[in-house]
C-alpha cells in the first residue's frame, strides 16, 4: 500500500490546509509542462496527484488511514521483493548540484538506499553530491524480504559533468578527423592538363630564345 503522506512530504497528522499547500508546491515543481518529455517528472507528478486525490477528500482519507494503519501492523510479505521504480533526476551533475532520487519497491520489509541508509518502501530524497570518486557517484537500492531472506539490488551511476563532457569530446574527435577535408575557397587548383600545356609552351619559348641567340651571334 502506497504511503501518500510520504509522497506529499507531510505527516499523517497534517491538516487539510497543509495537504493543499504541499500539493500546490509539488505540482508546480514537477508539472510536465515545465519538464516536457522527462519521464522522471511525469511519474512524480502522477504520484502527487494520486496522493492528493485520496487525502483531500475526508471520507477517502479516513478509510485510507484505517487501511494503512492496519497494513502497518499486520503486513509481512511472503512474495519475493522487487523494485518497481528507481530513478534520479539526472545522470550527469556537477559537484554541489541538487539531485532528486525516487524509488518504489514491493514485498520488501527492509529498504536501504546507499549511501544514505534505511528508507521507506517508496519515497523521494533530495541531496547534493559533495564528492565524486573517479568522476562517478554510485547509488544503490536494496530491497529485502527478511522472511524469505531475499534481496534485490539496483544501481544508478551519476557522472561528474566535466568528466562526462570530456569523454564525449574524445569519442567525437575521431569522427571529426575522418571527415573529408573541405577545399580552401581562397586556393585555386590548376587542372593537370592545363599545367602540362603551360610546361610545353614554356619549353617552346625557351627553345626559340636559345635558337635566336645562336643565329644572332
Amino acid at each position: 500500500m502506497k504511503d501518500y503522506y510520504y509522497f506529499l512530504g507531510i505527516e499523517a497528522s497534517s491538516s487539510d490546509e497543509e495537504i493543499k499547500k504541499a500539493y500546490r508546491k509539488l505540482s508546480l515543481k514537477y508539472h510536465p509542462d515545465k519538464n516536457p518529455g522527462d519521464d522522471f517528472f511525469a511519474h512524480r507528478f502522477r504520484e502527487i496527484q494520486e496522493a492528493y486525490e485520496m487525502l483531500s477528500v475526508p471520507d477517502k482519507r479516513r478509510m485510507y488511514d484505517e487501511n494503512f494503519a492496519h497494513q502497518q501492523r499486520t503486513f509481512r510479505p511472503t512474495l519475493p521483493p522487487s523494485i518497481i521504480h528507481f530513478s534520479a533526476s539526472t545522470v550527469r551533475a556537477s559537484k554541489g548540484e541538487e539531485v532528486i532520487l525516487t524509488w518504489q519497491t514491493q514485498n520488501a520489509d527492509v529498504v536501504k538506499v546507499l549511501p544514505f541508509g534505511l528508507e521507506k518502501q517508496s519515497g523521494e530524497r533530495i541531496f547534493r553530491i559533495k564528492e565524486f570518486k573517479e568522476g562517478k557517484f554510485q547509488l544503490l537500492l536494496h530491497a529485502t524480504n527478511t522472511l524469505l531472506n531475499k534481496t534485490v539490488v539496483q544501481g544508478i551511476t551519476i557522472s561528474e559533468m566535466a568528466i562526462a563532457q570530456k569523454e564525449n569530446q574524445s569519442q567525437e574527435q575521431p569522427l571529426r578527423d575522418q571527415s573529408p577535408r573541405r577545399p580552401n575557397p581562397f586556393v585555386v587548383e590548376t587542372p593537370r592538363n592545363i599545367r602540362v600545356l603551360l610546361a610545353i609552351i614554356f619549353l617552346v619559348l625557351a627553345a626559340i630564345i636559345v635558337i635566336s641567340n645562336f643565329f644572332s651571334s
